[in-house]
């Protein structure tokens, strides 16, 4: 077994390219070229007499910034008292609240402190054959912790923990509430003298065709500690393996599967998985990985019935990651590999509607995937269960339509819906829908539909215009008219370029202003909830799909 070294000391096998070898004496500032680049390299290297594992600074104590110190609030000071949870409104407040919570809980003591985000990953500890791995980061690169301090400071449902209590601290204290056995664990005794900041898991294969095997990696700040505290925790009599390797305990469901992992070849070293990192970017504070077309045999290892799926994700990966910015929160992802459908989609058109429109949905490519599983939906529709498949087709049938041209025509090469703010007041809002496609063939299916409509005294009233590969239909002729004429400047508005990164390439997008939303729900928010959804200011999804993969993008953007 490999002997312990903290997760802040390098690793001696592979030197940081950066940094040069360490001298056999006595370590000083001078052996180092970037004290500032990473927490790794700020502490002193053990000496070839001295032990491996050093006792490195606790959550709340002062931490070395190069050759300076980020001290804390003097030993007297009082402690601020502790205020009522404020119940955040609306889904994603409270999910935005949910992640600073948990991963900035430490607040302004974590943030100025700990500003490196270098060291060891759960992923150079874990073994190369792992089919799908997460990993939580409270220690990720210095722009990340600046910016999840700056969002948290600014709700009330976070501005209160970024003082100076430990996040992982109320992590335990939440687990221990769901009956795991955590709640006779004394946090200051049991966990905080060896719980590091990084956790990782990984869902390994199992030998014999059994289902799939877990381990997880945590970062420890000293191994005795955490043997002991592990143990503690339940780890102990028989139940479960555990093994240390380059600062992290590594807990396994047996003894020997704990031994062979840490003696294994490590995920960071395996090439689909680093390629796919490398494209995905920054790791920001959650990142994670699977293997798809692995996940899927073993979901279904008799392939019954599967076949389909399992040939349409061969050799596919996934890979995403939840990072910061100081105006906005992102969850980003992407696939490589798999079976794509040949060409890519023609880029969205959201960004010609006009610079007014609050709320939007552009797709591209619907008309021909449609089209291209038009049997498998009439299979479906066909086959046991297949009931209200039927029906609406029925139901289709009834309006005149002719299946599946008419929705392919419908459809279209893209489809963008939208919402203009004129009208929001009013009893009839400005709702749009722009299809690129053949507009007179489009104006043949609107026509028999509005003809059956009116034959059953439910007459249709919406407007048309089209022209120029473009068919439009609105709510009123004004708002039609425009929506027809193109050339809109929502490409030009800030807020937009930030909720939809790239959207001239996008193949799908979908956006929100709430800052102009906000009146129709608003009012009935509290005061604390009222200033807190005020500060969100737009939310945007996009990404593109094409044979090389697909990748997405989600962002919540703050004022």
């Amino acid at each position: 077994m490999p002997a312990d070294r903290s997760p802040r000391q390098p690793d001696p096998r592979t030197p940081h390219p950066r940094h040069t070898e360490p001298a056999s004496g006595p370590w000083s500032p001078r052996d180092e070229s970037d004290l500032d680049r990473t927490i790794s390299y700020r502490f002193p290297r053990p000496s070839g007499r001295e032990a491996h594992t050093v006792r490195l600074p606790g959550w709340s104590e002062q931490e070395e910034i190069g050759f300076t110190t980020v001290a804390e609030p003097p030993p007297h000071a009082p402690a601020p008292a502790p205020k009522g949870r404020r119940g955040a409104r609306g889904w994603i407040l409270a999910l935005v609240a949910a992640v600073l919570v948990g991963v900035v809980g430490g607040g302004g003591v974590w943030a100025a402190s700990k500003l490196s985000g270098g060291g060891t990953q759960p992923q150079d500890v874990l073994p190369a054959d792992a089919i799908a791995y997460v990993r939580l980061d409270l220690d990720p690169s210095a722009d990340q912790k600046l910016a999840l301090f700056g969002i948290a400071r600014r709700f009330s449902a976070t501005r209160d923990v970024v003082g100076g209590d430990d996040p992982r601290e109320a992590l335990v204290t939440a687990l221990g509430k769901d009956g795991s056995g955590l709640a006779k664990v004394d946090y200051a005794r049991d966990v905080e003298p060896w719980l590091g900041d990084r956790v990782g898991l990984a869902v390994l294969p199992s030998t014999g065709g059994d289902d799939p095997v877990g381990a997880i990696a945590v970062q420890v700040r000293d191994e005795a500690a955490a043997r002991e505290g592990i143990a503690r925790l339940g780890l102990r009599d028989g139940k479960g393996g555990l093994a240390f390797r380059d600062g992290y305990a590594v807990i396994a469901p047996t003894q020997e599967l704990a031994d062979r992992y840490v003696t294994a070849a490590p995920l960071s070293g395996e090439p689909r998985f680093a390629d796919d990192l490398r494209t995905l970017g920054e790791p920001g504070v959650l990142s994670f990985w699977a293997d798809v077309e692995k996940v899927a045999a073993a979901a279904w290892p008799s392939r019954n019935g599967a076949e389909p799926l399992l040939d349409r994700v061969k050799d596919m990966r996934f890979a995403g990651a939840l990072r910061f910015s100081g105006d906005y929160a992102e969850l980003a992802g992407i696939t490589c590999g798999g079976k794509t459908a040949p060409g890519r989609p023609e880029p969205v058109r959201i960004g010609e509607l006009p610079a007014s429109t609050v709320a939007a949905a552009s797709f591209s490519g619907l008309g021909d995937l449609l089209r291209e599983q038009w049997p498998s939906i009439e299979r479906a529709a066909n086959g046991a269960g297949g009931g209200p498949y039927a029906e609406t087709l029925d139901a289709a049938r009834q309006y005149g339509l002719s299946l599946p041209d008419d929705l392919v025509t419908l459809l279209g090469r893209n489809l963008t819906l939208a919402l203009d703010e004129r009208g929001l007041d009013g009893s009839q809002p400005h709702f749009g829908a722009v299809l690129t496609t053949d507009a007179a063939k489009a104006q043949d299916v609107v026509d028999r539909v509005k003809a059956y409509l009116d034959g059953i005294e439910r007459p249709a009233d919406f407007a048309t215009a089209g022209g120029d590969g473009r068919f439009v239909l609105a709510t009123t002729p004004e708002y039609a008219a425009t929506l027809g004429g193109g050339g809109g400047a929502l490409a030009e508005s800030e807020t937009f370029r930030l909720a939809v990164p790239d959207a001239g390439n996008a193949t799908y997008a979908v956006y929100a202003d709430l800052d102009r939303l906000e009146k129709l729900y608003l009012s009935g928010a509290g005061d604390a909830g009222r200033r807190d959804l005020e500060k969100l200011r737009a939310v945007g999804l996009s990404g593109t799909s094409g044979e090389a993969g697909s990748s997405f993008t989600l962002r919540v953007v703050f004022d």
